[in-house]
């Protein structure tokens, strides 16, 4: 078993798995101790821990700052590398976007704008409880990702995170899934061609974290089976989760204590990682969107379909795409002006009341500073997601 683990952790399988796919890299620029740049061809094939020895020594987590990419900062240049599949290339990084804040601030509230505010909750219920978990067992574990050469990687923002699970299998699964399972209560659609999204939708986002180097073949099976778990798990209470969500007079009081609790109990680190950071983020979306809930069942706007459930999906018009669009445009619009309004006032509060100069930019990566800033700027964004934004369309005719 042991064996099995190790193998399936071995980056050359990731390695190969991008040639395959047409991502060679082809030379690992260097500098030597006086200054002048050597490079080597990396090969194609060669016996799994061969090259892991190169390079000097090797960090605990072969991510830290100080060894990017598996060697020293201050004499390893970005490693150069060959796409001979442009259409893989392509698939696979819009694939990997999929699980990135651009996604999350888009994608998921236009769900609750153009198609169910109940389906958006639980996307956002299950998104925000398996990505706390996955992110946790990142900064516990402690597993590196795969070392570069042989791995060509693409996505250097997070390169200093560790690697074991892939949380990007892990939201993936868990918001194609459950949308799958939420849907048919709801929708009413052909059950085999939902699932047969989701499936895509899942098995896309897995392979484009081998493709872009993030992440071994075990970190994407270890992200599914958790996510497994987690949805079977869970799927019991989901309808009791939604009902104290909308209905218990402590729902707002709960999501805001939790939300805060958990992002500042956050595990530390010996050095500094986005992961705290991202995992604020995500819980002040669910704290805003708990709270945006629970008042819109208060006052008797729930902005949610009318009539018998499940209702039929309405058909596509000209005039329905482009009310669909509009809605979606003025949407991210009034999430995007949120997030830079409050993300400018909390960090000039913050940078007053802890005395840091304006111009210290780094001051944003402290604990006591950043998850502040970035929970109340999150919070802020999913109250506008749930409440405000679904009465302006009503300002607007849309």
């Amino acid at each position: 078993m042991l064996g099995l683990l190790a193998q399936l952790n071995d980056p050359q399988l990731v390695a190969g798995f991008q040639r395959r796919c047409g991502l060679f890299l082809i030379e690992a620029p260097q500098k030597n101790r006086d200054g002048a740049k050597t490079g080597s061809r990396v090969p194609e094939e060669e016996p799994c821990g061969a090259l892991r020895s190169r390079g000097g020594r090797q960090d605990p987590n072969s991510n830290y700052k100080y060894e990017k990419n598996g060697c020293a900062a201050e004499v390893c240049g970005e490693p150069k590398y060959e796409v001979r599949n442009k259409f893989l290339h392509l698939l696979f990084l819009l694939s990997a976007s999929l699980g990135h804040e651009v996604f999350y601030i888009t994608c998921l509230p236009c769900v609750e704008w153009n198609v169910d505010p109940f389906l958006c909750r639980r996307l956002v219920n299950m998104w925000t409880f398996v990505m706390y978990i996955g992110q946790v067992m990142k900064d516990v574990l402690k597993l590196p990702r795969p070392r570069s050469p042989p791995v060509v990687k693409l996505e250097m923002r997070v390169d200093a995170e560790y690697g074991l699970p892939s949380t990007h299998a892990m939201a993936a699964s868990a918001i194609s899934f459950t949308l799958l399972l939420s849907a048919p209560s709801r929708l009413q659609f052909p059950f085999h061609l939902g699932l047969l999204t989701a499936t895509t939708l899942s098995t896309l986002v897995s392979l484009s974290r081998l493709y872009t180097g993030m992440h071994s073949v075990l970190d994407v099976i270890c992200g599914l089976l958790i996510s497994g778990l987690l949805l079977l798990v869970s799927f019991p209470y989901w309808e009791a989760i939604d009902h104290f969500q909308l209905n218990n007079i402590m729902s707002p009081f709960v999501a805001l204590s939790l939300g805060l609790l958990l992002s500042f109990m956050y595990p530390d680190l010996d050095h500094y990682s986005p992961t705290r950071g991202d995992t604020t983020t995500i819980l002040g979306s669910w704290t805003g969107s708990s709270i945006g809930y629970w008042v819109n069942r208060r006052v008797g706007q729930t902005f949610e379909p009318e009539g018998v459930l499940p209702v039929p999906l309405p058909s596509l018009t000209v005039h329905g795409f482009a009310v669909g669009v509009s809605r979606c445009l003025v949407g991210i619009a009034a999430l995007l002006a949120t997030r830079h309004v409050m993300k400018t006032l909390s960090l000039r509060a913050l940078y007053w009341w802890y005395s840091v100069p304006k111009n210290d930019h780094d001051a944003k990566t402290r604990k006591e500073i950043e998850v502040p800033y970035k929970f109340a700027t999150y919070t802020s964004v999913g109250l506008v997601n749930s409440m405000l934004v679904h009465r302006v369309y009503m300002l607007l005719g849309l």
